[in-house]
């Protein structure tokens, strides 16, 4: 697969998702670039913004395996990873295997399972492998998991863990979409059956498991140089020194940085890299991944504000 040609398909799978999912662009491009980078995402923003569409749509637009866990307080880790049951006919156990074994896992309101249960997530999303009664079971390279939580009911929820949310490589923020693509989405749906749903959006399947290898493939062999590579080290570094931030981002943030950036390179036909990339991807790489000290905190700061002024203070290479 040529640049040019990876660009091509990226540009349709786009197209695919935009007819179910309309005025969030931005953020189909970061779910794919996370699915092409081997990272998973954190989709928050308040109910009926089409987080559970979005990874409807992008699982749609693959031709991958897609399963959906919706997260409860009661969900247990065996809901999730699967369980051995004994088989009395053949004296043995037997593995029954949970919906994380699957290439595309939607995590719908990860938020609400208890921390053990979002915990048996970690080396499922890390190692892209599950321990079961000390045996591993390998997910394949192709499993990336959405996850989706509302940032506005509190009432029975858990809050995710920090060593969880070092594996979700961008947290994205859904709003509300502007005055005319509501008018737009609902004039299309006035067109419509009230009971069709997005599979009548006619998405048709175009990435297969060998595209997506073939994709990765190209994206090895994009080129940053070292002056990209400071610069992200640098901006990473900045986190940790800022009054207005308690915890900076790690090591594994500025590694995962650099590899979104490389994706995005491809993304745009280019082999390699450039410091627009890197203040691109930033924000959405290191909001979850920063916890901001109590002063800034107070004053009313977020960490979107905090990384602003960190990418406006480091000087990019030119």
């Amino acid at each position: 697969m040529e640049l040019g040609e990876f660009r091509n398909l990226i540009a349709a799978v786009r197209g695919e998702i935009g007819k179910a999912v309309q005025g969030q662009d931005a953020i189909i491009d970061l779910v794919l670039i996370s699915l092409f980078a081997g990272g998973h995402c954190l989709v928050e923003g308040p109910p009926g913004t089409a987080k559970t569409l979005l990874a409807r749509s992008v699982s749609a637009a693959m031709a991958l395996d897609y399963r959906r866990i919706q997260f409860t307080p009661d969900l247990m880790p065996g809901d999730v990873l699967g369980v051995n049951l004994f088989n009395f006919q053949t004296n043995q156990f037997h593995l029954t295997k949970g919906p994380v074994f699957t290439d595309i896992l939607l995590a719908d309101e990860i938020n609400r399972a208890p921390p053990k249960t979002q915990s048996a997530l970690l080396q499922a999303m890390n190692e892209r492998m599950v321990t079961l009664d000390g045996t591993d079971y390998a997910l394949g390279p192709d499993f990336f998991v959405l996850a989706t939580q509302n940032p506005i009911e509190q009432q029975g929820t858990y809050p995710l863990p920090e060593a969880q949310l070092d594996r979700f490589l961008f947290k994205l923020i859904v709003d509300f979409p502007d005055r005319d693509t509501e008018i737009a989405i609902l004039t299309k749906h006035a067109g419509q059956a009230l009971k069709s749903d997005m599979r009548n959006a006619g998405i048709r399947p175009l990435v297969t498991s060998a595209a997506l290898a073939g994709g990765r493939a190209l994206i090895d062999a994009i080129h940053l140089d070292k002056t990209i590579l400071t610069y992200v080290v640098d901006l990473v570094r900045a986190t940790r020194s800022d009054p207005d931030i308690l915890y900076g981002a790690s090591t594994r943030a500025a590694d995962a940085l650099a590899a979104a950036v490389r994706v995005r390179a491809a993304f745009e036909g280019r082999d390699y890299g450039l410091p627009d990339d890197v203040q691109a991807l930033l924000v959405p790489a290191l909001r979850h991944r920063i916890v901001l000290s109590p002063s800034a905190e107070i004053d009313g700061r977020t960490p979107d504000e905090v990384l602003r002024n960190i990418n406006n203070r480091v000087d990019a290479p030119r």
